[in-house]
């Protein structure tokens, strides 16, 4: 694995921005994320910035100030465009120096950057005055279908007696999704239309979506691509993996059940998928690496192009996932969310790695800024399956809310609210934000 535990992960370090200390921080001096922002009181165009306790910190206002050198400013200077894709285009030296001189700048006992403070002070903006927006342009999104638990489930629903298909445990499944439908965290998302069809052997029909769901999955950005025509070994897929953000992969299940034979997802998809705002780079990650999810006796070992010892030891990553739900009368009752799911990341019979060489293994020419999505974040218990296909079992066990009320699938005004976290003993709690969005009421109804 690329990166390894190094002094900016120490617990014991503590940073002059006082927020970012106290022990429940999701951005404390250890994880130092990224993402794009723009103040609301002014026109200025967006920037860059990177999180710390309530703050944001703009790295480009600090790069003019010239608080950077070497890799660190190499670094710093990509970050001058009204993206993350320049910055994740450079590769893991350039990334680690930045991050290394921002842990070195903001931490408290360090009095060789004393009489820098002032300076990155004046360029601090509280998240209260900041607008997150989109981190990347993204040229490409593909969407997988790692968790054996998902799988297992969703194929158990429509085939009772052959759940996973023969092929699952040799070949990482996914499916191309829609790069354009892709939406910032607090977007609202308009309940679809689309053809389904109520009764077998019936005429479909065309009307809003009733069955409406939510998916918790992690994404990974692409940093530097591969050409055309050449795969990416297993051995270098981390090289080419900048970091993660949460994904909600948003699914009309009646659209989907219609129209997924033969060639599989589509409209049932393409109309939205939110991500969080900040990407925590896998450097941030590192202590929190875990072994690859343990194969059960008689299952297929990985085919040779998919396995790596260094993957199978270090290729998990220990991330729990949470999913609440705000109903728009809990809302108006002061009803805080209610906890639906939490997961592991962890639980993925894939890798990232695996998922990344797959996916370029034919000569597909992956590019800086593609984000490929794990698929729905399942574990073996039935409080950590991640959806309501699976909670409720396809509608047959719907799931309590606090105020009386029951949901089978979504309904408008739902909020969806998306959170992931890293803990380890021996480190500092890292977090990944919030993903959100609410439904809205379809056109026309």
């Amino acid at each position: 694995m690329s990166h390894t535990v190094n002094h900016t992960h120490d617990p014991r370090l503590r940073s002059w921005v006082k927020s970012s200390n106290p022990g429940q921080t999701d951005f404390p001096i250890q994880n130092l994320p990224f993402g794009v922002f723009k103040r609301r009181s002014n026109d200025d165009a967006p920037r860059v910035g990177v999180a710390i306790g309530d703050q944001i910190l703009d790295v480009r206002a600090c790069d003019k100030a010239n608080l950077f050198e070497g890799e660190a400013k190499a670094a710093a200077a990509a970050c001058e465009s009204l993206s993350l894709n320049k910055l994740m285009s450079l590769g893991e030296d350039e990334w680690s120096g930045l991050r290394s001189r921002l842990s070195l700048l903001l931490r408290e006992d360090n009095n060789e950057v004393e009489h820098h403070k002032q300076i990155i002070e004046n360029h601090l903006v509280p998240m209260t005055e900041a607008e997150m927006l989109m981190p990347v342009e993204i040229g490409d999104y593909t969407d997988f279908y790692a968790s054996l638990y998902h799988a297992t489930n969703v194929g158990s629903m429509f085939r009772p007696d052959n759940p996973l298909l023969p092929n699952y445990k040799y070949v990482p499944i996914g499916y191309h999704g829609r790069a354009s439908s892709v939406v910032v965290s607090g977007t609202g998302v308009k309940r679809p239309h689309g053809q389904t069809q109520t009764n077998e052997g019936e005429p479909p029909t065309f009307a809003p979506s009733k069955l409406l769901d939510y998916e918790m999955e992690v994404g990974f950005f692409v940093g530097p691509g591969n050409k055309l025509g050449e795969p990416v070994a297993i051995e270098r897929a981390a090289q080419h993996i900048f970091g993660l953000c949460l994904v909600n992969d948003w699914s009309a299940r009646d659209i989907q059940r219609w129209e997924y034979q033969p060639l599989g997802p589509f409209l049932a998809k393409s109309f939205a998928t939110t991500i969080s705002p900040w990407v925590v780079t896998m450097e941030a990650l590192a202590p929190f690496r875990t072994e690859a999810f343990a194969r059960t006796a008689g299952d297929p070992a990985p085919l040779a192009y998919l396995q790596s010892p260094t993957d199978q030891e270090q290729g998990g990553i220990d991330l729990t996932l949470e999913v609440c739900l705000a109903s728009r009368q809990m809302r108006e009752a002061d009803i805080p969310p209610a906890l639906l799911t939490r997961g592991n990341f962890r639980d993925m019979y894939w890798t990232i790695a695996q998922i990344l060489t797959h996916h370029a293994s034919n000569g597909c020419n992956l590019r800086t800024g593609d984000l490929i999505a794990s698929g729905t974040v399942s574990g073996s218990s039935k409080e950590s399956r991640g959806c309501l296909l699976e909670l409720t079992w396809r509608g047959t066990e719907p799931v309590q809310l606090p105020g009386g009320e029951t949901r089978r699938f979504l309904q408008d005004g739902d909020e969806v609210i998306m959170r992931g976290y890293c803990e380890r003993a021996g480190f500092a709690r890292i977090a990944f934000g919030e993903c959100r969005g609410m439904v809205l009421q379809a056109d026309g109804v």
